[in-house]
């Protein structure tokens, strides 16, 4: 009878090991399926797109096929329109961000090391920061002229309100120990600048670097579509005009992608300066 038990425990303990064994094993097949679904998820959307615009059930005028918008996406790269106008947009948008997110982000480290300079900055930044800044366009237009510099300074203020937050808020989460131990080892102020603050406030001026980065690609196409005539803006504006539709989402294409890659660009950077945030965030 003992014996008779034994076996029937010892049949009973493998086929435990065989199921946590085929247990493991779909735990790993979900993990690569769920890296593929976003990529599963976009080609079954793509493909009733393409049936339901082929097929007329909607309209091919308002959405053209996605072989279509592909078709008319490799003309107007191989003609140079693209080139063109993504370098235009590349152009103000980067001059604009150079400027307005550089000095947002000196002035946010001043205003999160120095109590003076915040007393100073922080109420004229918080009422300029949620005026929409599109809506300045008109008042900078006036200033400035209607040429390539009024479209760069409203992309300059746009950009420099959240590298400005975002970096201040930054030095002002260090733990104030760090400073009291820079003090105590008679570390300069440029030292402690280099070795304490910096290194501190990486994650949140990567945080404001990313938001930077996409506001200024949103206020960059969004002032090509009023008042450009080159630019991924203005490739909208010119087919929404005219009914190319096709080029129009050629356009919204490109623009998806770049913030995309921008997104991307910004995560590796803080995986290479701030490895230390990526791991906490995992």
């Amino acid at each position: 009878m003992r014996s008779s038990r034994t076996g029937l425990r010892a049949h009973l303990d493998r086929w435990v090991s065989h199921l946590d064994r085929w247990v493991s094993h779909l735990d790993r097949w979900v993990s690569h399926l769920d890296r593929w679904v976003p990529a599963i998820v976009l080609a079954v959307f793509l493909l009733m797109w393409e049936v339901l615009a082929s097929s007329n059930t909607i309209s091919a005028l308002f959405f053209p096929p996605p072989s279509t918008i592909a078709r008319t996406f490799w003309k107007l790269t191989m003609n140079g329109d693209l080139f063109t106008n993504a370098g235009m947009t590349f152009q103000r948008l980067f001059l604009g961000f150079g400027i307005g997110g550089g000095a947002g982000l000196l002035l946010g480290l001043g205003m999160g090391w120095s109590r003076r300079i915040r007393t100073y900055f922080d109420p004229i930044v918080s009422a300029l920061h949620p005026m929409p800044k599109i809506a300045l366009f008109p008042l900078i237009v006036i200033l400035f002229g209607i040429g390539e510099t009024s479209k760069i300074v409203v992309i300059t203020i746009a950009t420099f309100f959240p590298m400005v937050i975002n970096t201040m808020a930054g030095v002002l989460t260090i733990n104030p120990t760090h400073f009291e131990v820079a003090r105590n080892y008679g570390t300069s102020r440029w030292r402690t600048l280099w070795r304490v603050i910096l290194p501190g406030s990486l994650p949140l001026i990567f945080t404001g670097l990313r938001i930077s980065l996409n506001i200024a690609l949103l206020l960059t196409v969004a002032i090509e579509i009023i008042s450009a005539h080159e630019g991924l803006g203005a490739m909208i504006a010119s087919a929404w005009r005219t009914l190319r539709t096709s080029e129009m989402y050629t356009s919204l294409l490109v623009i998806a992608v770049i913030g995309m890659l921008f997104n991307w660009l910004v995560h590796r950077l803080t995986q290479w300066l701030a490895p230390w945030y990526q791991e906490r965030l995992r």
